[in-house]
């Protein structure tokens, strides 16, 4: 009973985040179109830019960076997590050691277009 709870615990987990995220995603989305109604109700002169950027925010200029970290540090974890599991044969830090493996391309990846983008 308790294999199959870890599986189904684990994609519940994975679903809400997934919901969380895209609900204040929408939520945001939402306030931004009730301030542009509030202004022009109000008779405010909106430019198309002004609406655009409210609409699109730019993203910060070191994002990339962020990420890279973020994905490096999953790998940190996953790693240290490898070490900690009781196996004298070793391949539990293999299996470990190999999903790691994605999280740190994604890392490096990162880090390769942070360094090669403009911060202007």
């Amino acid at each position: 009973m308790e294999d199959i709870l870890v599986p189904i615990v684990m994609f519940a987990c994975f679903a809400i985040v997934l919901y969380a995220y895209f609900l204040f995603r929408y939520k945001g989305r939402q306030d931004t179109q009730q301030t542009i109604r509030l202004a022009l109700d109000k008779g405010v002169e909106l430019s198309p830019e002004l609406v655009d950027r409210l609409g699109y925010p730019k993203a910060p200029k070191d994002k990339d960076l962020r990420v890279a970290i973020i994905w490096l540090a999953l790998t940190v974890g996953l790693v240290l997590c490898g070490f900690a599991i009781p196996d004298d044969s070793g391949e539990a830090l293999r299996g470990v050691l190999t999903g790691a493996a994605f999280p740190f391309a994604l890392g490096v990846a990162y880090l390769i277009m942070w360094r090669f983008t403009s911060r202007d």
